[in-house]
């Protein structure tokens, strides 16, 4: 299978839970689908259609940090401003938060649309992964083609939620998946299963005809144990 690969460098990136406002912004281990869909969009410059399209992805990073920043909250104020006759407008308080970020991230992205090449290439928009502020630059983008093995590792990588059957090297996370930008960005969560340790294939538990026949593997990555790594393909809108 040919597939677009992408290599993307920055030095910070911070993927923060939505659900979380004030005193500490923690971060997701690993890039939601939602913010894969916005950096595609960027390169593309336009949303797109997400039926068929579908990544994998290999994440990692240098350390996890926390950086001290503040936010300022603003409201109507009264009173005039000292020797003027203009009213107040707005006044603001300081609230401090702590955010957790990573430090020298780096993703290699895969999309199956190898089509996509010049989009990555020549980007619309400034290169970002999380906040607008998180700037990264393109250290590769290349045609790759992927084979199928019977074996493979996985390591800091996302895969499906029903994982947790076969392995306890891991953990269950909910993300956002798909931000509906034609309905008023309507989110769009699903429960994914998040591997940072390396684990192999044949360490799965599996349960009769359950077992995976066949694994996607990009032949140029690190062999380990005689395997290549192996990637898991998602889809922001389809099963």
């Amino acid at each position: 299978m040919q597939v677009l690969k992408v290599v993307a460098e920055g030095i910070t990136t911070s993927f923060r839970y939505p659900h979380f406002m004030q005193q500490i912004h923690p971060t997701f281990p690993l890039p939601p689908p939602a913010t894969i869909y916005g950096h595609i969009a960027s390169a593309l410059g336009e949303w797109f259609d997400p039926y068929g399209v579908q990544f994998a992805y290999h994440f990692t990073y240098a350390a996890k940090v926390k950086d001290l920043e503040h936010i300022i909250l603003l409201s109507p104020a009264t009173g005039k401003l000292k020797d003027s006759n203009e009213p107040k407008v707005l006044e603001g308080n300081v609230n401090p938060f702590t955010r957790e970020m990573f430090f020298q991230p780096r993703l290699t992205l895969y999309i199956n649309r190898p089509e996509w090449i010049n989009a990555f290439k020549s980007p619309r928009y400034a290169v970002v992964l999380g906040r607008s502020q998180d700037l990264f630059t393109y250290t590769r983008v290349e045609v790759a083609t992927l084979q199928e093995a019977d074996c493979a590792y996985f390591e800091n990588t996302l895969l499906p939620y029903s994982t947790n059957r076969y392995t306890n090297r891991g953990f269950a996370i909910l993300m956002p998946r798909y931000l509906d930008y034609h309905q008023k960005r309507r989110p769009t969560f699903e429960r994914y299963f998040v591997v940072q340790d390396r684990i192999h294939s044949r360490n799965f538990m599996w349960f009769e005809e359950e077992k995976a026949e066949k694994y996607w593997i990009d032949p140029a990555s690190t062999q380990r144990d005689d395997a290549y790594m192996g990637l898991f393909f998602h889809s922001f809108v389809e099963q």
